[in-house]
């Protein structure tokens, strides 16, 4: 019917229903402040009814279109009521500070709400309340059962209101009980070996469950039958318990007994800034250009990590590098939003494995910062500005085929990223959803400023059992001259290097162009489109040992053509392609993730013969 913004772990969302009207309440944003919705389930329109009003435990009162739930604010759990049109919530009644109450509902005639109450101990119960003793600020409750230690959940009022139906771990595994109320008695309905769950009265005699499986949960009916023999699951640690009873004693005691103010070393203000240390200090080795050097990498912040410092030195000892390129200096500062970066001769560790080089002759001095504009996940916008000069230049510092045409540059940048995109349970990609991206850049050289802006646009679609496809666009333009190279766009190759940090699939970048060589499409205007598809991904039970396995393959095809210089029939250019790209994840002892990544995709031109390019990727962590 309708997508869940912000969906829980376990219960996905609290549901109440109105069947005269269709209309179905629910949450969303459950693991924020929580926002009541409703759905029509005829025209499947939606629309919120409270923002950020932290209510669950939803429960329709059909006598009066009320609805009911629960509010936690402030650790303190409140029975509020909504009435009809639903714009506003009034407070029922606050339980005391340590208990809450949970899995409420209102029974037919709308006389009485159940609940199940739990206190801070563990202890927990059945309970119900007289609706209108709430509304006239009685809030005593009558406890129907005590469940110990043992949670009910889920119980619900049968159609004439005689019955209770939950479930609850009581014997070990999760059963279904009823409650009598005209009897005051509870009853087991099923013995179970993996759990019967959520029960919903169909009929007088039969219920439908949901069962446990390997496979999720699968609706079931049983009958409602009292079973007289429900025998509790023998637990290792209970028999512990009963052979040994030394072990109760074996506590390690209460925090409260812990005197904090013998542990306190310092009181007053933290100056994050006066409390800076080294953190590390280790050995690097590094790759600058075709080279390879060694150094040292030094990390300094303060304890609450508000201030970080990184300094990494490195030399690099071959002969036919010439001498004032042969050392290596990259600093790095960060407080909050902002970020700063100093860099001489830069050298990077992953320039040693692979096509991809970051490493760049001359001197660098930056400034960047990032502010998060909408943080509502899954929806995010997300601001980035940066500045930096360049000195000593031989290569774009983005593009490391274009010579540079001037040694001193500064370049400024502003980017403007949104993203709501969304994954199922299991997946592991983003399988619909949209977002787009604005740049503009600008370089200035040479007392003349080189403009250039580009836009970015996706839109996926989910298919079947994670599988999904997408349209990734991209257009971009500058006034620049075609010869000038600060003024151009450069596009080329998978960009993936042999062993790698960065994201997998970065084909998808719109700098990517896989099936040419890196930066060897370039213009001062583009135009670029991308079909992808991922296929559902292939998932291993037992592939690898116990500290190293494969837990998943993600294949993934795809097509792409581009267009640039739209302005110039001598330098316009009209290229596309075909590839596909394997993610292998491993998991390395048991919580380090590895990806390996290998890829194919040929490229084709009018007038030109095709060219191919295969990749090959390890990215670390």
């Amino acid at each position: 019917m309708c997508d869940i913004k912000g969906p829980a772990l376990f219960f996905v969302s609290s549901l109440a229903y109105d069947p005269s009207t269709g209309s179905l309440f629910y949450t969303s944003d459950n693991y924020s402040w929580r926002d009541l919705m409703v759905v029509n389930v005829d025209t499947g329109k939606k629309r919120m009814l409270l923002k950020d009003a932290r209510i669950g435990d939803l429960a329709f009162n059909r006598a009066d279109s009320s609805l009911w739930g629960v509010r936690h604010s402030n650790g303190i759990s409140t029975i509020v009521r909504i009435p009809y049109p639903y714009e506003e919530w009034n407070r029922i009644y606050s339980l005391p500070y340590g208990r809450d109450i949970y899995d409420i509902d209102i029974s037919p005639d709308g006389e009485f709400l159940s609940g199940a109450l739990t206190q801070v101990n563990g202890w927990q119960a059945l309970v119900i309340m007289e609706i209108d003793g709430l509304l006239a600020g009685d809030s005593s409750f009558n406890e129907l059962y005590d469940f110990g230690n043992s949670n009910p959940t889920g119980f619900v009022f049968s159609r004439d209101g005689t019955y209770l139906y939950g479930s609850s771990y009581y014997t070990g595994v999760s059963n279904i009980f009823r409650y009598d109320l005209v009897l005051d008695s509870m009853e087991a309905l099923s013995n179970c070996e993996t759990g019967f769950f959520h029960p919903i009265p169909v009929e007088n005699d039969s219920l439908i469950v949901f069962s446990y499986t390997g496979k999720g949960f699968v609706p079931a009916k049983i009958q409602c039958r009292p079973l007289e023999d429900i025998s509790p699951t023998v637990y290792l640690g209970q028999e512990i318990v009963e052979t040994h009873p030394l072990v109760k004693d074996w506590m390690i005691g209460s925090p409260a007994e812990i005197d904090l103010d013998s542990l306190t070393i310092s009181s007053g203000s933290y100056r994050a800034i006066s409390h800076v240390r080294l953190v590390s200090l280790y050995p690097v080795v590094e790759g600058y250009k075709e080279y390879t050097g060694g150094g040292v990498r030094l990390d300094f912040a303060d304890p609450l990590t508000l201030h970080n410092f990184d300094i990494a030195a490195s030399y690099t000892p071959a002969g036919s590098l010439p001498t004032d390129e042969k050392w290596h200096v990259r600093a790095n500062y960060s407080r909050l939003n902002w970020r700063g970066s100093f860099k001489y001769n830069a050298a990077d560790f992953y320039d040693l494995f692979g096509p991809t080089k970051t490493s760049r002759k001359g001197y660098s001095l930056g400034i960047n910062y990032e502010k998060s504009l909408i943080y509502d996940e899954p929806r995010t916008m997300d601001l980035h500005l940066g500045a930096t000069g360049y000195w000593g230049l031989e290569r774009l510092p983005d593009y490391q085929n274009v010579t540079a045409s001037f040694d001193k540059h500064l370049a400024g940048s502003i980017s403007l990223r949104y993203s709501n995109e969304r994954a199922t349970l299991g997946a592991v990609d983003f399988e619909k959803g949209y977002g787009w991206q604005w740049n503009l850049n600008g370089n200035y050289v040479n007392r003349k400023l080189y403009p250039l802006t580009h836009l970015e646009l996706e839109a996926g679609l989910s298919l079947f059992h994670h599988s999904s496809v997408w349209l990734r666009s991209a257009a971009g333009y500058s006034p620049g001259e075609h010869a000038e190279p600060f003024a151009n766009f450069y596009f080329g190759g998978f960009g993936n290097n042999w062993v790698d940090y960065k994201f997998e699939k970065r084909y998808r970048e719109f700098y990517a162009f896989p099936g040419v060589e890196l930066n060897e499409i370039y213009g001062t205007s583009f135009t670029k489109l991308m079909l992808e598809w991922n296929l559902p991904p292939l998932r291993f039970r037992r592939l690898g040992t116990q500290s190293l396995y494969c837990s998943w393959v993600r294949p993934a095809v795809f097509s792409t053509g581009i267009l640039t210089n739209l302005d110039s029939d001598e330098y316009r250019r009209k290229v596309g392609n075909v590839g596909a790209q394997l993610d292998f994840r491993f998991q390395l002892l048991s919580h380090l993730r590895l990806t390996f990544s290998c890829g194919y995709a040929v490229a084709f031109e009018k007038g030109r013969r095709p060219t191919d390019e295969f990749m090959i990727s390890l990215k670390l962590l």
